[in-house]
């Protein structure tokens, strides 16, 4: 994997995942507190949301154990952060573009470090991709399932393309050698900017024509 002076891939790995850890943890946090749960409930719902997608990378590409259970940082992030949020919940619910937005970059950074633990595992670029996306969403719609909702990514608004976008710019990168930093960045970027654009001009993806819900 390429590499750029003084940066270890491993490292930026690790900083990724956990910073989205953290921030993807926030979410789920609020999302049990609004549904009246105690703190053990919403500290499950953080652990799942800020876990659960690195959990199912890391199964369906043989990084066993799980990075979340092989390293302890992994398990104080999601804890920390659900803390964190259920004793200040009424300054942190009047945050809710914040939190739009920490959901945003939750979702970036993920989307990259998955693409990029796929690819360090032996992965082909599309596959590749496809754990890049499902490493982003996958904590989401684990939360969402425990917290009785429809999830965010099946409900029409822009999630998962995203994701997948920026999970290819990484794959692309990588294979045409550029420096990984760059190669991160830059798919953290076309992520977050176009799902920040989704949530402030409301695109939403296509549903079918006269569709009722159930």
């Amino acid at each position: 994997m390429p590499t750029v002076p003084g940066a270890d891939p491993d490292i930026t790995l690790v900083v990724l995942d956990l910073v989205g850890i953290f921030v993807f943890a926030v979410t789920g946090a609020i999302v049990g507190v609004r549904k009246g749960l105690d703190v053990f409930g919403c500290l499950i719902l953080a652990g799942t949301t800020g876990l659960g997608g690195g959990f199912l990378r890391d199964v369906l590409i043989g990084a066993v154990p799980p990075a979340a259970l092989a390293d302890w940082r992994y398990l104080m992030a999601p804890v920390a952060a659900g803390l964190l949020t259920f004793f200040f919940h009424p300054a942190v619910g009047r945050m809710e573009r914040t939190i739009n937005v920490l959901d945003a970059f939750g979702l970036s950074v993920f989307c990259v470090s998955g693409a990029l633990k796929a690819l360090e595992y032996g992965l082909g670029p599309l596959p590749a991709a496809l754990m890049g996306m499902v490493t982003g969403v996958g904590g989401g719609m684990l939360r969402d399932v425990l917290a009785g909702r429809v999830p965010v990514v099946f409900r029409g608004e822009l999630y998962g393309t995203p994701a997948f976008a920026g999970a290819c710019i990484v794959v692309l990168g990588e294979r045409a050698g550029l420096p990984i930093l760059v190669v991160a960045l830059t798919g953290a970027v076309v992520c977050l900017v176009w799902r920040l654009l989704a949530i402030w001009r409301h695109w939403q993806a296509p549903v079918p024509r006269g569709s009722a819900s159930v």
